[in-house]
């Protein structure tokens, strides 16, 4: 375990490859965050749910309980921290898996330090949110960036900060058609060549969460997608 304290707010890294760990911390540290490290699964969970992190840094494949596992556990106690994945380049079904239990983003091995930050920093931006932004309607749908609330006919949803950000930016012109590589560019901030699979996942959590309002977000065939009443 290596704990650090810092302005920014503590990242939990949990990263059963030390070397990988340690680099982590240091680009981390470096950039003004605290980090605090375990290196198996099940000190891992403890650790998140015990300091509160404001982003978990999560390996699929630890010790003891995957990072999917994690993650689950996290949102089924209700927590939303943002959570972004380390994975192996092949393991294409651990990182849709792990999208679709709540996760927000994923970097694949190798990967540069300084793009990991880079991500950490873009969840934290988009958590925060532009403080005047008007409040979105679109039928029972109410989405409020201010406050970082979603409500369907005025039951409140629990999204996760990316799923709010999706949500947030097809709210903001409705009717307006946005293909797959616009929505990973402006929500997550990234080139397209990171994989269009990301965005069709997280389209899919946010209308399974939508309920009887999912038929809002609609798909056009072969081109991306809409939010249209």
């Amino acid at each position: 375990m290596t704990e650090s304290q810092a302005g920014k707010g503590l990242v939990l890294v949990v990263e059963d490859e030390r070397p990988i760990a340690d680099l982590v911390r240091m680009y981390l540290t470096r950039d003004g965050f605290g980090v605090h490290v375990e290196h198996d699964g099940a000190a891992g969970l403890a650790a998140a749910r015990r300091l509160r992190p404001v982003v978990c840094v999560l390996d699929i494949a630890l010790p003891g309980m995957e990072g999917t596992e994690i993650c689950r556990k996290l949102r089924a106690d209700g927590d939303w921290t943002p959570v972004i994945f380390l994975t192996a380049r092949d393991d294409e079904v651990d990182r849709i898996l792990g999208l679709e239990l709540g996760g927000d983003d994923y970097v694949t091995k190798p990967f540069s330090p300084r793009e990991l930050v880079a991500r950490v920093k873009g969840l934290l931006r988009r958590a925060a949110g532009p403080p005047d932004s008007p409040v979105r309607t679109l039928g029972p749908v109410v989405l409020d960036p201010g406050r970082r609330q979603v409500t369907v006919d005025g039951s409140l949803l629990a999204l996760t900060p990316t799923e709010f950000d999706l949500l947030g930016h097809l709210l903001g012109r409705p009717g307006r058609v946005f293909t797959r590589e616009e929505l990973l560019a402006s929500v997550w901030g990234y080139a397209s060549h990171a994989g269009t699979r990301t965005v069709d996942v997280h389209v899919a959590q946010v209308r399974a969460k939508l309920g009887d309002a999912a038929h809002l977000i609609r798909t056009v065939r072969g081109v991306g997608y809409t939010a249209d009443a």
